[in-house]
């Protein structure tokens, strides 16, 4: 088996992929080691030592080679990683195993004035954080399939994946889905729903669109951003035909999990 073991340098002291590089040797893999921006060469699979921001990475890079991977937690929430730093052993023992359990998770592929970008957590498509202003909300119309959906008078919407339900969304009062879920969640924000801190809209014609923020109930401001949307933009967001593949100790722990990290 041969085993690609990413790592973010921010986190993590270069010392723990190699210690754990030599733990797959020794029970008999070979294993690769990569910076969190290097591409990942002929592996098998990759393990992550990082946190929630680092998985997110990943994924999304490994899903264009449909790579299974998994992660060891580095950082602070750790909710989409498989195992804490301190359980080495487990995860020497997932890395080598023949025939793992899988959640398949589903990306969005979302389109901004043409450009492509697949995301796994969430769109979020909110009022930039400024001060001194008052709030105005706007309103946002939704069409699914061709078919209105209403118009949304709010600061912004998020449109998660089942692995975002837990991050944003759940912070601005939406459901929660298990991970392997073919659906999304559409949820309108106000100024004061995400419990990290108020956001103040200057002005509704402007909204800030990033995707991928790491995990729950941060504070507004991380993932990728895309650009600015103006009135009358077009944003499409639909089903991305990649995927992304993470193995895990068992399919029924995402339950244990989420009260572990959320509480």
């Amino acid at each position: 088996m041969k085993v690609g073991i990413t790592y973010n340098a921010s986190q993590v002291d270069k010392s723990a992929p190699i210690r754990f590089a030599a733990a797959i040797e020794k029970a008999g893999g070979v294993a690769s080691v990569f910076s969190s921006e290097e591409e990942p060469g002929d592996v098998d699979r990759l393990v992550v030592l990082g946190g929630d921001g680092a998985v997110l990475h990943a994924a999304k890079r490994a899903s264009r080679r449909s790579l299974p991977l998994f992660a060891v937690n580095y950082g602070h929430i750790g909710f989409l990683t498989e195992f804490e730093r301190e359980e080495e052993a487990g995860a020497v023992a997932l890395a080598l195993s023949e025939n793992p359990d899988t959640i398949v998770r589903t990306l969005i592929e979302v389109d901004f004035n043409g450009v492509k970008t697949d995301c796994l957590n969430e769109l979020s498509l909110l009022c930039p954080v400024t001060g001194g202003r008052d709030i105005r909300a706007g309103k946002l119309a939704v069409t699914i399939d061709g078919s209105s959906a209403g118009d949304f008078t709010a600061d912004g919407l998020i449109v998660a994946t089942p692995t975002g339900s837990t991050a944003y969304s759940l912070s601005a009062g939406g459901s929660i889905l298990t991970p392997d879920c073919p659906a999304f969640i559409l949820t309108p924000v106000n100024a004061f729903s995400l419990k990290s801190r108020p956001i103040i809209c200057p002005d509704s014609s402007e909204l800030s669109l990033s995707v991928d923020g790491e995990g729950a109930l941060l504070a507004f401001g991380d993932g990728e951003f895309l650009g600015t949307v103006f009135r009358g933009d077009e944003l499409r967001v639909k089903k991305s035909e990649r995927k992304a593949v993470f193995l895990t100790q068992s399919r029924r722990g995402f339950f244990r999990r989420l009260t572990q990290k959320i509480n």
